[in-house]
């Protein structure tokens, strides 16, 4: 069996690296072949393999490989689900609780976004969440207090506004789903940042969900499509974000669960 592990390549760094040679070393003990692509190397020659473990948002090349018959995991349609919150929240609304949640309108340029920012403040209250729809680890995401932050933080990139949860302020918990069953899950917390990711200096801790955090992360994974993905759930059990490519390094060295194996199984299983 060969597959490819398709990656970024301008996202460099020790971080990655060592997630990669994990995943493909995950790969070996059990007899698959798994090369190492860049999206880049991908994008200029056609490559063959029995699947492909897309550890990456280039969701263009996702279905380029998808329309020449190679399953991807997790698919396009997925990726591009999570990738983008607006999306996100659309599929899960009415679905799985979520924050009140406001798409800012499409716009071609940076624009006047004045009228839509007062109103959103009136019916969200202040502070809020203000959120690009696109962004990993944190960031693009801001609490702000006041109109004059919101507008400060307007680009020609779509975003979202969002009800702050102030009792999950710096807290929430990552429950990781694979083949609709939770196998992993942590509670997080920063002492210094609304935000719980690690990235922005949280810690995680071991943690066992109850049956109805792992019943909305189940729900929101199969909503969006996903065979394996991360879910991240407020103090008041609502979806903050789903990730399609969780960093799944971090949650191992907490918990100790090797989820990449995991992930590899499951395809086997659907590939087979």
């Amino acid at each position: 069996m060969t597959g490819i592990l398709a990656v970024n390549h301008f996202l460099t760094g020790s971080k990655f690296n060592e997630l990669h040679s994990h995943i493909i070393s995950a790969a070996e003990k059990m007899n698959i072949n798994l090369i190492l692509k860049t999206n880049l190397e991908l994008a200029l020659k056609e490559e063959t393999a029995d699947f492909v473990l897309f550890w990456d948002k280039d969701i263009n090349l996702a279905k380029r490989l998808e329309k020449r018959g190679i399953p991807v995991f997790n698919s396009s349609r997925a990726i591009g689900l999570c990738d983008d919150k607006a999306k996100t929240f659309i599929e899960l609304d009415g679905i799985v609780p979520q924050p009140q949640t406001l798409i800012a309108p499409k716009c071609f340029f940076k624009s006047d976004m004045s009228k839509f920012v007062s109103q959103a403040a009136e019916i969200l209250g202040l502070p809020l969440v203000f959120k690009e729809c696109f962004g990993s680890f944190g960031e693009q995401v801001h609490l702000c207090g006041s109109f004059d932050e919101i507008i400060n933080l307007i680009t020609e990139k779509p975003f979202i506004l969002q009800k702050y949860i102030g009792e999950s302020r710096g807290r929430d918990t990552r429950l990781e789903i694979v083949g609709g069953k939770c196998v992993a899950a942590v509670k997080r917390e920063n002492k210094n940042d609304f935000r719980s990711n690690v990235t922005n200096g949280g810690k995680m801790t071991p943690y066992t969900p109850n049956a109805k955090e792992i019943k909305t992360a189940v729900t929101a994974c199969d909503t969006l499509g996903l065979t394996f993905g991360g879910v991240d759930i407020l103090e008041n059990g609502m979806v903050c974000e789903v990730n399609s490519n969780a960093h799944i390094i971090n949650i191992m060295n907490c918990t100790k669960i090797d989820i990449a194996p995991l992930v590899l199984n499951e395809i086997m299983e659907k590939i087979k």
